[in-house]
């Protein structure tokens, strides 16, 4: 059972950690499916992610990870459900939780791979392919800047009901009247929700599919994934986690800056995720739900250059354009610090990154809140952390950079992985 210490003490007070069920259990599920690799101090890395849970900001942590491509660790603690009269359950293995923005690597290999199969060229003017995109200055910026975050548009304008989020046609007609903060793509300012209704609307006009028909069609199914849906389809709605709201009341400088980034108070944000319009609403910047388990799957498939259990379900040289540098870290006008991204990912750091210290290869993406998911080549590593707790600022900032180091530490480095990427033309030859 998990126990999380210190249960009445004024710092849990102050950092609001939920207050979660006592009439059910909370064991720790392990996957049997774990294997030992010698050399690997999988107890060391848990420990870390226990920690993270044990200060009450995450009632439920479940993480996977894989090296080599076996499946070291694998395992969920914590309470998924029990807001607003919900029955309490347990965490589990299979238990589907919102990714957030880490949903956003998903719907960029969308277009990645429309690009491969000739129907839409990443270079090619969004406007292109949505006329509208063009209105007030955006006719120039391309489907590349738009998965870099460069397309000009990070937000929608200031004081649109957050509910505008769960009606398409509204907010895309929005997104395209807007001027952009420049017209030729070198502002640097992350999209935080605006980018997903386009990518929406260029899988419509360039498959006459919706977003998640498409998703089905090129990942889930062919990856045989539950879940892995933007939204929670009404046959499977009460099984994913519900989100809880923690750490200290977002009335800082951060809080206010995220209010900007995400259209509402993070609070607000909090309470629409559990509701039954975001669970219907398809957002494929947010609301992507996925087992830990699928998340790293979804990785490993990328390390894997495109290739899952048999099947190629992107080519390598698909991987190496989603997973290449955009560009040299620069200040983001939406997060206000230096970033680096790929079209689609957040990129690691040699000295320091999002994923730790000395990892200038490695690529993925964070989620609100501490969720990150990503893959490492030279560690030869895929990692997801999924959790259902959602503080800004809390007593649980060391517990994460503490596993994150956990992991760096643990891994051998290779040198070189130049190529990791395969043979591209010998590959795409065969590819047809």
């Amino acid at each position: 059972m998990s126990v999380i210490p210190c249960a009445n003490t004024i710092t849990r007070r102050i950092f609001r950690a939920p207050q979660l069920s006592t009439q059910i259990n909370l064991p720790l599920t392990i996957d049997p499916a774990e294997q030992l690799v010698a050399g690997i101090d999988v107890e060391a890395i848990w420990a870390k992610a226990e920690a993270l849970h044990n200060s009450g900001m995450h009632p439920m942590v479940s993480m996977c990870l894989r090296y080599q491509g076996k499946t070291v660790l694998h395992r969920s603690i914590g309470q998924a459900r029990g807001l607003n009269g919900v029955e309490p359950r347990a965490a589990q293995l299979d238990t589907p939780l919102c990714l957030f923005s880490a949903s956003k690597v998903v719907s960029a290999v969308l277009i990645h791979k429309l690009a491969e199969d000739g129907l839409l060229n990443l270079l090619n003017p969004v406007s292109y392919y949505i006329p509208a995109f063009a209105q007030n200055g955006k006719a120039n910026i391309s489907v590349y800047q738009l998965l870099a975050h460069r397309a000009g548009v990070p937000g929608v304008p200031p004081g649109t009901s957050p509910s505008v989020l769960f009606d398409h046609q509204e907010s895309l007609r929005l997104i395209c009247e807007q001027p952009p903060l420049c017209s030729d793509g070198r502002i640097l300012a992350y999209h935080a929700i605006t980018g997903g209704i386009i990518i929406t609307e260029l899988v419509k006009v360039c498959t006459g599919l919706s977003i998640n028909e498409y998703l089905d069609k090129v990942i889930r199914k062919p990856m045989g994934f539950k879940s892995f849906t933007f939204g929670m389809p009404k046959a499977m709605r009460g099984t994913e986690a519900q989100n809880y709201k923690s750490g200290l009341p977002n009335v800082s400088i951060v809080g206010k800056k995220l209010e900007t980034i995400l259209g509402a108070d993070v609070d607000t944000v909090v309470e629409l995720s559990n509701t039954d319009d975001f669970l219907d609403a398809t957002i494929p910047s947010g609301n992507l739900y996925a087992t830990a388990d699928e998340a790293c799957q979804f990785f490993q498939m990328l390390l894997q250059q495109g290739e899952w259990q048999g099947k190629q379900i992107l080519s390598p040289l698909t991987v190496y354009r989603l997973t290449s540098e955009a560009s040299r870290p620069q200040h983001d006008r939406s997060l206000i610090i230096p970033m680096r991204y790929s079209a689609g990912a957040m990129l690691g750091g040699r000295i320091f990154g999002l994923y730790g210290r000395d990892t200038p290869y490695a690529f993925g993406h964070l989620g609100f809140s501490n969720i990150v998911c990503w893959a490492d080549p030279q560690r030869d590593i895929s990692v997801s952390l999924l959790n259902n707790g959602k503080p800004v600022i809390g007593n649980h900032i060391l517990n994460i950079l503490g596993l994150m180091e956990s992991i760096r530490t643990n891994f051998p480095q290779k040198e070189d992985i130049a190529g990791w990427s395969g043979n591209f033309g010998q590959h795409e030859l065969t590819m047809g």
